[in-house]
């Protein structure tokens, strides 16, 4: 215990000595501490810059504790998270920007009477969120309920550590193991074209100030979480990442790109991917939403009637194929299907356990909806 009170106290006078804040030394001393701690405490969840392991092939996703779609009552993301933790699952992802703030404060109370060696937990930056005394709910938004803040972006190193600070707050935990770079892609409507300029602040700011904090044991590694390829080609080239959250581009309806131009690169610098997303927002649960945009496209549609035709003699559901789909491939280190209800969860780890027939497999590549060189187990 001393050990700890001199380890914190020269944090502090070599945070004053280089200008840093009181709070931010604090953060960070307590982060670095508990990371060296929870490295000693088990073999399971530990990191290499080449290696980052996983405590199991499956993760839970943060959407839905944000109040995506639809509000879910506290009870309800309470018992979920309860049927998660259940059911074995030891890693979880979230982001200040589900919910603005929601879904971090949620998994933050869950996890916090946890022993903090026995999970793993990512979150993510780019938006910083102040509160907002004339919130109106907009009904077109995909965050439901009353959130009750703004946001503007930051990928500067600046707001790096802002948004950390900020997210050990709304969590109520000592340290957070990866943080990713979030939505720093061209498909996030309030940036569009000027995402390239963001990456341009990124790279100079927030990427090697990700690698900083990974050096100094405040994180375990770091990453992007986008939905698109080219921020994850162009920070591969750029920066020294060690995860990639690749959402909706690998999955059993839309996987060609990533299978052989993105995991490729991927492997080639070692670089682990969470599959975000693997049922695009429902869709491969036979919902009808795809992705998080309004509208299906037609041809997607048509490809799940086919593939729904081909897997039904099987006795297996949709889902379940593509959830294994998404877990097959040897760069993927988890994959984290989100939920708002217990019974969601259960189904989920349910398929995970459930084998699939080399038959089905060998029936898609033939009718050539899923490409013939993906890996199927």
């Amino acid at each position: 215990m001393e050990s700890r009170r001199i380890f914190l106290k020269q944090a502090l006078i070599t945070a004053a000595a280089a200008g840093i804040s009181p709070l931010a030394a604090n953060v960070a001393a307590v982060s670095r501490a508990d990371a060296t701690i929870t490295k000693v405490a088990t073999n399971d969840l530990k990191m290499t810059r080449t290696n980052f392991q996983f405590p199991e092939k499956f993760g839970l996703g943060g959407v839905g504790l944000g109040n995506a779609w639809h509000i879910n009552t506290n009870e309800q993301i309470a018992g979920t998270l309860n049927a998660a933790w259940d059911a074995g699952i030891r890693y979880y992802d979230t982001s200040p920007f589900y919910g603005y703030g929601l879904s971090e404060r949620r998994l933050g109370h869950f996890l916090f009477e946890k022993n903090r060696s026995d999970f793993l937990i990512s979150t993510k930056i780019g938006r910083i969120f102040e509160a907002d005394p004339s919130f109106k709910p907009d009904p077109d938004d995909l965050w439901k309920g009353q959130l009750n803040f703004k946001y503007r972006f930051d990928y500067s190193a600046e707001g790096v550590r802002r948004s950390v600070e900020d997210s050990l707050q709304r969590l109520g935990l000592s340290s957070i193991d990866m943080i990713l770079v979030h939505d720093l892609s061209p498909d996030t409507s309030d940036l569009g074209e000027k995402w390239v300029d963001q990456f341009e602040i990124a790279k100079k700011g927030a990427f090697p100030e990700l690698t900083k904090m990974r050096e100094e044991g405040i994180i375990k590694g770091w990453g992007l979480g986008v939905n698109t390829p080219e921020p994850i080609l162009k920070a591969l080239e750029v920066s020294d990442p060690d995860i990639m959250l690749v959402a909706i581009q690998y999955t059993l309806f839309d996987h060609k790109n990533a299978l052989n131009h993105v995991f490729p690169e991927m492997e080639k610098k070692k670089v682990k991917a969470i599959i975000g997303g693997p049922l695009n927002a429902g869709f491969a649960a036979n919902r009808d939403r795809w992705n998080y945009g309004k509208g299906i496209p037609d041809e997607m549609l048509a490809k799940r009637e086919k593939i729904n035709a081909i897997i039904r003699p099987y006795n297996v559901s949709l889902s379940t194929v593509a959830l294994h789909f998404a877990a097959n491939h040897p760069v993927v280190g988890s994959v984290i299907p989100g939920a708002s209800k217990p019974e969601q969860v259960k189904e989920n780890i349910q398929s995970f356990k459930q084998p699939i027939p080399a038959d089905l497999w060998n029936e898609l590549k033939e009718a050539k909806l899923i490409e013939e060189n993906a890996p199927v187990g």
